[in-house]
């Protein structure tokens, strides 16, 4: 049974996701499409053993859902709405990026 998590759950699991390079790579490809393994591993140019535990985090965190598909399964998007907001977030990054820099990052290990 699915149930739904608390706003801060969900920001943290999205941060969570977000927070790896290579599963910022699986949802921007699944914001694209809905796709197969054996073809995420190809695009993403990673082994299949490496790239199943990001999409077991992906999973974990309620971003995306494995559909079967015959004999195979398919990963996509849990919900539509999170290809929007990776849109949104990555051109608020983009515009953060360009306005101001943290001038604590050396002292505090951010940014």
């Amino acid at each position: 049974m699915l149930t739904l998590a608390p706003e801060i759950e969900v920001l943290a699991r999205f941060g969570r996701a977000l927070a790896d390079p290579i599963r910022c790579q699986l949802l921007l490809a699944l914001r694209e499409a809905p796709a197969h393994p054996s073809d995420l591993a190809d695009k993403l140019e990673i082994s299949r053993t490496r790239l199943s535990n990001h999409l077991a985090c992906l999973r974990d965190c309620g971003l995306v859902v494995a559909v079967p598909v015959g004999r195979r399964t398919r990963y996509e998007l849990a919900d539509p709405r999170l290809g929007h907001a990776l849109d949104d977030l990555r051109t608020a990054v983009v515009a953060v990026a360009t306005d101001r820099a943290c001038m604590d990052a050396a002292d505090k290990g951010c940014c």
